[in-house]
């Protein structure tokens, strides 16, 4: 008993400045992305108080209905979003994620800004921003698959790839 507990004490923990460097550029898209939820529902209570919309109520002229109705659906996608980006972060790749991941924040600031002036107006940024969305969504698959057959299977899927795509030298397959 007293080995393991040796052994145990005598091992030393990860740096957690080797492990918070793998998740900081997620982190710090995950905050601008609620800082941007936070911007949309101040945009509600702004446009509650132009149009003359008072709470509970929901319905009103056009111009709040399209604000409120924005800032919903942005909401609605937020939690995919955020679990996307994560799980693509940490199984993928952080870089590209992040980068995925500020572009899908842009364009849902144009949606909401477009849907707030028109209804039409949301539709390009729609279709962008769920473009993104399934490029994270394909990223965390493959980062999860590459995990799974990788620490249950052995099998390294991206060597293998490289492999047959001829993307590696003759060095570096004997490695």
């Amino acid at each position: 008993m007293v080995r393991y507990v040796k052994k145990a004490v005598a091992s030393k923990p990860p740096d957690s400045k080797d492990m918070l460097d793998q998740v900081v550029l997620i982190a710090g898209v995950s905050v601008l992305g609620v800082l941007e939820q936070a911007y949309f529902s101040l945009q509600v209570i702004y446009a509650r108080r132009k149009f003359s919309v008072t709470p509970p109520s929901t319905s009103g002229p056009p111009g709040f209905e399209r604000v409120l109705r924005a800032q919903a659906n942005c909401s609605e996608y937020f939690p995919v979003f955020v679990t996307i980006l994560w799980v693509s972060g940490l199984f993928f790749n952080q870089g590209l994620s992040s980068i995925c991941g500020l572009l899908y924040l842009y364009g849902r600031f144009l949606y909401f800004s477009g849907y707030a002036k028109s209804a039409h107006g949301r539709l390009a940024p729609l279709y962008f921003s769920a473009k993104v969305l399934w490029v994270l969504i394909g990223f965390s698959v493959l980062g999860i698959l590459s995990f799974v057959f990788r620490f249950y299977l052995g099998l390294d899927l991206m060597q293998l790839a490289c492999s047959v795509l001829g993307l590696t030298e003759e060095g570096d397959e004997k490695q």
